[in-house]
């Protein structure tokens, strides 16, 4: 099971470990990355596995929006097949 991870908000020190540390904790896998700064603001979305996860997915959901909170940053996860089926027509 693959999800995707959006990371968007003011660009600073730290967001990647912020985010990466929750991943490591739970033994989700980060498969691709792509980051930019856009003006100010970073923006990153990642494909990771989650076939090795040892959190409900639910659980890292709140997780990574708390971690979010925490960095003043968006982070959303979605699952691979509704993230597909949302962007085709």
């Amino acid at each position: 099971m693959k999800a995707f991870i959006t990371v968007i908000g003011k660009d600073k020190i730290g967001i990647i470990h912020g985010v990466t540390a929750v991943l490591k904790n739970y033994q989700v896998n980060v498969l691709d990355i792509t980051q930019t700064l856009l003006q100010e603001y970073f923006t990153m979305i990642m494909l990771v596995d989650l076939a090795a996860m040892t959190i409900d997915f639910k659980e890292l959901k709140e997780t990574l929006e708390a971690a979010g909170q925490d960095l003043d940053m968006s982070i959303r996860i979605q699952h691979e097949d509704i993230f597909h089926s949302m962007h085709t027509i």
